[in-house]
């Protein structure tokens, strides 16, 4: 019986993702509509005002499509988190970046230039960047296709600035982990982060803290990534980072005893031959070493248990922070 219901369902799924479509393109000629479990949208392609030679993939996309979340930024069933601490979701750092979704699973269908591809439990992860610039240099690796499929990675390094000071920049960087229900979060206040980064072709990032350590390593093929453009300070958008969706991730943890030793082989060892990675900004002429150091009073302001949720509802909408 089972089985001849998922079918059934399916069907009613499709015919409910194409009116909620309909109802869009009667009210919307281009645009999109992002919530939380349902994305749409409609464009065209005009980079007739945009910097840089990057012609156009394609001329128009279309989309719709639902997600199933299951893993955000936290242990699955708690309060969830804010990605990199709750100062990350204030006005201090430049840019904002929050991970909204690390797993989920999407059902729906995505049109280039006419040709349609659909899709049913597909992988998807969603991010917000927010505000002036993207970091003057970053990188970014994202996994949630790996042959254990329980699993889920965000990890990212970046030069960021800090409270729109002109040239004031500090190297952070993070290693998030969703297994069995659970989030491991290694960041430069409970851990020792640190990474090997090329301009393109290989990504080693590596963390300790006080019960876990993590290695991730990723390699793409020279003609993987593709050009995109990101925010700049002074330019605008501008061809600045490359992305694949084809790399190549292994990902390792280990457990450590109380004296900060492993104990025995890794727990996870897992890898995916579809990860997404990503390099940007500049300048970058070798492979950049670095460890992740958040400057103080910073660090110590950040360790502070604050609601940040809580005061928001609290607050009239007017005093709230951009981007809040």
């Amino acid at each position: 019986m089972n089985l001849c219901l998922v079918p059934a369902l399916k069907a009613r799924q499709a015919l409910y993702l194409d009116s909620c479509w309909m109802g869009f393109t009667r009210t919307v000629e281009q645009g999109y509509q992002a919530a939380l479990t349902w994305h749409q949208g409609s464009l065209e392609s005009d980079d007739s005002s945009a910097a840089g030679n990057l012609p156009p993939t394609v001329k128009s996309v279309k989309w719709a499509y639902s997600t199933r979340p299951i893993y955000g930024w936290g242990d699955t069933g708690a309060e969830q988190k804010s990605t990199a601490g709750w100062l990350a979701a204030m006005p201090v750092f430049e840019p904002h970046w929050q991970v909204l979704m690390a797993h989920g699973l999407s059902t729906g269908w995505i049109e280039c230039d006419g040709k349609r591809y659909d899709f049913h439990d597909a992988p998807s992860y969603s991010e917000k960047n927010w505000g002036g610039r993207f970091p003057s240099k970053w990188w970014w690796v994202v996994c949630n296709t790996f042959n254990n499929p329980d699993v889920a990675l965000t990890t990212v390094g970046a030069r960021r600035g800090i409270l729109n000071i002109p040239g004031v920049e500090e190297d952070v960087g993070l290693i998030g982990i969703h297994w069995q229900g659970k989030f491991i979060e290694l960041v430069p206040w409970n851990a020792a982060v640190s990474w090997e980064i090329a301009p393109w072709g290989h990504w080693k990032a590596w963390a300790k803290g006080e019960s876990y350590e993590a290695c991730i390593e990723a390699t793409a093929g020279p003609d993987d990534g593709t050009v995109l453009r990101a925010p700049t300070e002074k330019q605008g958008l501008i061809p600045l980072c490359q992305d694949t969706f084809l790399g190549k991730v292994r990902l390792q943890l280990w457990r450590l005893d109380k004296h900060g030793q492993r104990e025995g082989d890794p727990v996870l060892d897992t890898s995916s031959t579809s990860g997404a990675l990503e390099t940007g900004g500049g300048p970058w002429p070798a492979t950049w070493k670095a460890q992740a150091k958040m400057q103080q009073p910073l660090k110590s302001i950040v360790q502070i248990p604050i609601d940040v949720r809580g005061i928001a509802e609290a607050l009239p909408g007017d005093l709230l922070p951009p981007g809040l």
